[in-house]
């Protein structure tokens, strides 16, 4: 599932000097846009693979100088627009590679890191990381999911080319990001549904059925009954109430299977594909871009929309602010697929960037690079990422962050949040600053508003009225990739998505099993049930992941 950087999904400080290792040293990182600058810091080439994320208009930020001030180093960003795996794969076949490169921590963007690294392609650190402590600490096994650290840290015979970030320090710092469908106030009240009376997959399908009937228009427009950002992201939640919403399942006799295979994917299949048929959903949602995405919503015509809290309440403040009584408003919470109705939320709250310097960072710039992350991932870095400049953003007052009201309220006054950027908050630097330490160290976020948080506290109250679970034991995802069938496997495993959109787009239902079916024959063809049986050999005694909530 792709996300948008909304993370809310991410900051950097001035200028002194490289310091004698870098002094007098020239473009050794083999990239032209790298290397000691005229000013005699040394720039950096970082790629933010996240799709929807941006920087400054206005150069380097207040935030960057006191990062260059800090450890000698300038940023030169390059920010992704379009798929993040196809992003990865990209710079490593053409070769037009960055010093830096942070991305998701998942997927098929994990995967093709794990298989830089394995290809030489990205600089072993292990040998580098007594010097660096904030590193060191952030990817030590005890701070580090352990499938996660089978997979991607501790994977090389010793050797370590990746570090996690954003992984929560402490329990109070794991965030829940709501994922969900959340309806316009105004749309729920016009055809006369309460959301929170929405629980079933057919009172769902009624709902928007109910929202189509109701003719709505926008300047001329039609309103779609559903949508999402760009790329699909995250259209396809829905799948919970068909199946227990992990990737693989367990089959009641003690081993698994991938969730292609069953039942409950072929009902989730064909209810989308009455979505698509019944004009119930955007048509546009899986090719759209995501300024394009946001467009419609402004333009008010997206009832409902499917991703998390923050994104929304992001996407939405403009024509909220214009518009009184159209706020996004949680349906449900929907029901689960065999899932005890009393049951927590399943949620895998765990780092969500990982960070590693590529082969086309040498000499000097390994040494530079290392600089600037371990600075990013100190507490003071952490700070200066989210918070802004100290003494110009915000004080501390009685050993607490308290931001100035001046920029408290340019930043809340902001509808497209280019002003914080432009001051070098949000522009990916949140991305690299180690373990999040949002509430146990800097005292939870200072520039969320009150009625932002207001509601995200009402949200909470009803998605999640039996609290959540913060999941822990392996996933069946990560132990496949070790099967000896996997590099023959992996080209179909990384087909499902697509078939799922070409099966809901299909002429008919027969059509769309055709589809589903065609490749549950590739996938067996290319080592499916010999790499499923190593797995669940390699699970047998373990705590195994088969319940999961998007988080």
């Amino acid at each position: 599932m792709n996300r948008i950087w909304s993370k809310g999904v991410s900051v950097l400080l001035v200028s002194i000097l490289v310091g004698g290792s870098l002094s007098g040293c020239t473009d050794s990182s083999g990239n032209g846009n790298s290397g000691e600058a005229a000013d005699g810091s040394y720039k950096l080439k970082i790629l933010h693979n996240w799709n929807g994320s941006g920087g400054s208009d206005n150069g380097i930020t207040p935030v960057e100088e006191v990062i260059k001030e800090k450890t000698g180093v300038t940023l030169d960003w390059e920010y992704t627009k379009g798929s993040e795996t196809e992003k990865v794969n990209q710079i490593f076949a053409t070769q037009d590679l960055p010093d830096i490169y942070t991305g998701p921590a998942w997927g098929g963007e994990l995967d093709g890191i794990i298989k830089a690294a394995k290809e030489g392609q990205l600089v072993d650190i292990s040998d580098k990381l007594g010097d660096y402590p904030n590193l060191a600490k952030s990817i030590a096994e005890e701070n580090v999911p352990p499938a996660l650290y089978e997979k991607a840290i501790n994977a090389y015979d010793g050797k370590k080319y990746l570090l996690l970030q954003n992984q929560p320090a402490q329990n109070e710092d794991g965030m829940d990001w709501l994922y969900g469908f959340y309806v316009r106030k105004d749309i729920a009240d016009k055809v006369g549904i309460d959301p929170q009376s929405v629980v079933t997959k057919e009172e769902f399908y009624n709902f928007l059925k109910a929202i189509k009937d109701a003719n709505l228009q926008e300047n001329g427009q039609p309103v779609f009954p559903l949508g999402g950002f760009s790329n699909g992201w995250s259209v396809g939640i829905g799948n919970t109430m068909f199946n227990s919403g992990g990737s693989y399942v367990d089959k009641g006799d003690g081993t698994v299977e991938h969730n292609f295979f069953t039942k409950g994917y072929e009902e989730y299949t064909l209810f989308y594909r009455k979505l698509v048929e019944e004009g119930l959903m955007d048509p546009e949602a899986f090719t759209q871009t995501d300024p394009i995405a946001k467009e419609k919503i402004n333009q008010g015509r997206i009832a409902t929309l499917a991703a998390h809290y923050p994104a929304i309440l992001d996407a939405s403040k403009e024509y909220v602010t214009s518009h009184p009584g159209s706020d996004y408003i949680p349906i449900g919470p929907l029901e689960r697929a065999d899932v005890e109705p009393n049951r927590p939320a399943d949620l895998g709250i765990q780092g969500n960037n990982v960070t590693v310097i590529t082969k086309n960072c040498k000499g000097a710039c390994v040494d530079a690079a290392l600089k600037f992350l371990d600075y990013m991932a100190s507490d003071e870095g952490f700070m200066l990422a989210r918070y802004g400049v100290q003494g110009v953003h915000w004080d501390m007052k009685e050993g607490k962050p308290v931001a100035k009201k001046e920029w408290f309220d340019k930043f809340t006054a902001d509808q497209s949040g280019k002003v914080r950027k432009n001051e070098g908050i949000s522009i990916g630097l949140e991305s690299i600053t180690g373990p999040d330490r949002i509430n146990s160290v800097a005292g939870g976020d200072i520039w969320a508003d009150q009625k932002r948080l207001d509601a995200m506290e009402q949200a909470r109250k009803i998605l999640r009225p039996n609290g959540i679970h913060v999941i822990t034991a392996y996933n069946p995802g990560d132990v496949i990739t070790k099967a000896p069938e996997w590099e023959m496997l992996k080209p179909s495993m990384d087909r499902m998505g697509d078939a799922w959109k070409e099966a809901i787009f299909a002429k008919s239902d027969e059509a769309a099993f055709g589809i589903i079916n065609e490749l549950r024959e590739q996938l067996r063809k290319t080592g499916y049930d010999q790499a499923m049986q190593f797995t669940n050999e390699n699970l047998k005694g373990k705590d195994v992941v088969t319940v999961q909530m998007p988080n």
